[in-house]
């Protein structure tokens, strides 16, 4: 399947090597908005298209080093209704020069494979491992472009989520949400969204299962 439908845009997938995913969905559905929201590592543009949705007065800019998925991206948001306030961009978040503290809300489905072997592709190697893109480099640059009251969001597997968490530590962020989701009631947590902020707060912790009410309730706005 090339492209994939949702109620309010269509997200074609040919150019890209990571293709839309659950992950990807419950982050662009999760994450908080803002009025400048920046999308690290876009893909196929899908949490940034999302996040124009659910915010109309967001500009929003998506970033990615991978030119197939730059032209993805592009491609998809100038086809959607929020083409006027989407940005994509071909640059690496380490050299990205946005304007130090301007995002409110940053997000990531960030590449996690750090100890597994590389694919033969190299379109997929960057989309999936972390060579390109380290959890702390990711950390350092959130940091750099957060505005002091944002918040920066991500989705890891279940067993990079402690990395994740380590470097988000290290660079001085506290952890303001996380979600545990199963793909089953009866399964332990595949993924985990984080959230993190520059200042201490309470940290909201839940759990949700694929499917069920709470799933249901935060995805209804883009699935048909």
């Amino acid at each position: 399947m090339t492209a994939f439908r949702f109620k309010k845009f269509v997200v074609e997938q040919d150019l890209c090597a990571m293709k839309v995913g659950t992950d990807g969905v419950l982050l662009g559905a999760w994450a908080t908005g803002g009025t400048r929201v920046l999308d690290i590592g876009t893909g196929t543009g899908i949490i940034a298209l999302m996040l124009a949705q659910r915010c109309p007065q967001a500009q929003v800019t998506a970033i990615d080093i991978d030119e197939g998925a730059v032209r993805q991206a592009s491609h998809n948001v100038a086809q959607s209704p929020f083409a006027d306030r989407i940005e994509v961009l071909h640059e690496s978040v380490q050299d990205f020069d946005g304007g130090d503290g301007c995002f409110d809300a940053i997000m990531s489905n960030p590449p996690f494979f750090i100890d597994s072997l590389n694919a033969p592709d190299r379109q997929r190697n960057i989309a999936r491992h972390a060579e390109t893109l380290t959890y702390g480099q990711l950390m350092q640059a959130a940091w750099r472009l957060l505005a002091d009251g944002g918040e920066f969001s991500v989705v890891v597997p279940f067993d990079y989520r402690q990395r994740m968490e380590d470097e988000a530590t290290f660079v001085g962020f506290f952890p303001s949400r996380v979600y545990a989701v199963r793909t089953s009631a009866r399964k332990p947590a595949k993924r985990f969204l984080l959230a993190f902020r520059k200042h201490p707060c309470p940290c909201e912790r839940t759990e949700i299962t694929l499917g069920d009410e709470a799933y249901t309730l935060l995805t209804k706005d883009f699935y048909l």
